[in-house]
């Protein structure tokens, strides 16, 4: 039997019961493979959500890009400025603000693609929104952290690494504009790469919530106060979304796109972002709100999906929205429609 009072044998200075033994570096292994990991598969995600936009359509809405305008007002507008509110109402720790913000600044993911076809709505439109709020984030990301951090920065609270968060959206913008090529130049291998990116897309959330959870288990320790944040912010996104879209004159089909471009962020690339851009110990504290988001996220869309299909069921599709009467451009009207019709995409 050993003894209990002799020392391990890694132990480096020994006095009696007494040891000292070195810092296991197993943790620090760890954090380089989550990043160096986390990275490659979001580029293959970022890149598989290329494969998904047709360089034709996608030129199509910049040139009449009134629901892109709204979608961006709402991308980079609306779930900023709820978020920054949010953080202040609750009165979070300067560090998991940021994160909140950082959340509410994050492009739409391949999920509201999905959404966007399961609820009939535009899906070029969609994949449009998803590929410019990618490309756009390069620059209102950080524009948007200097604006609604200035309070915590000023003070001291908080240091932003915008440099660690720039080489990220760099590195994960490139691969969107090499899939949107690929799928130019060969469209049947894109739709094979697409399957792929939906497969690593499932494994990298699995990956950030079990090697996440082991790296920095104090973050499972959770203020109800993030809770709440988590629960709120993705209902108002949805909400605000759809409102704003209602408001700027858009049919049906177009609001409910652009209300789930706007409430479903893409967390895969806030969890990498957070991953690569902050200490471990600050991770400790703020890692687990990217995995809250997501939840909650999945959550109220299915509720909001299950709302549409059962509407669907009960009510039957409204003639102006079915695919057949947007095909014959019937769709409804408003007087805002109709004043800026020059900015919408042309109808097949």
């Amino acid at each position: 039997m050993n003894d209990p009072n002799s020392c391990v044998d890694n132990a480096t200075v020994c006095s009696g019961a007494s040891c000292v033994v070195p810092e296991s570096n197993f943790n620090n292994i760890l954090s380089v493979v989550l990043s160096t990991v986390l990275t490659i598969l979001l580029a293959l995600v970022m890149f598989s959500m290329g494969c998904n936009v047709e360089i034709k359509k996608f030129l199509g809405h910049i040139k009449r890009p009134w629901g892109i305008c709204v979608g961006f007002l709402c991308q980079f507008g609306i779930m900023p400025l709820t978020g920054f509110i949010l953080s202040v109402a609750f009165d979070i720790l300067p560090l998991q603000a940021v994160v909140v913000l950082i959340i509410g600044c994050c492009p739409g993911g391949t999920a509201s693609n999905i959404l966007a076809y399961w609820v009939d709505g535009d899906m070029d439109l969609s994949v449009s929104m998803t590929t410019c709020s990618t490309l756009l984030a390069l620059g209102m990301m950080p524009l948007c952290l200097l604006i609604y951090t200035k309070m915590w920065v000023d003070s001291g609270s908080i240091v932003i690494p915008y440099d660690n968060i720039g080489t990220s959206l760099v590195a994960l913008v490139v691969p969107v504009s090499i899939g949107m090529f690929v799928n130019h130049k060969w469209p049947q291998k894109a739709k094979i790469i697409l399957k792929i990116g939906s497969i690593a897309g499932a494994i990298l959330i699995v990956l950030i919530a079990v090697v996440g959870g082991i790296l920095y288990q104090s973050s499972w320790i959770i203020a109800p106060k993030l809770w709440i944040i988590g629960t709120i912010f993705p209902v108002a996104g949805y909400s605000l979304g759809f409102l704003l879209a209602r408001i700027a004159g858009l049919p049906w089909y177009r609001c409910r796109t652009v209300a789930f471009e706007t409430g479903m962020q893409n967390t895969q690339l806030c969890s990498t972002i957070v991953q690569l851009s902050f200490t471990p110990e600050e991770l400790n504290v703020v890692f687990t709100f990217p995995l809250i988001y997501s939840i909650f996220q999945l959550a109220f869309a299915a509720i909001f999906l299950g709302f549409y299909v059962a509407y669907k069921k009960c009510h039957g599709k409204n003639k102006a929205e079915t695919p057949e009467s947007k095909e014959n451009g019937t769709e409804p009207e408003s007087s805002f429609y109709k004043a800026n019709g020059g900015f919408q995409p042309d109808e097949k």
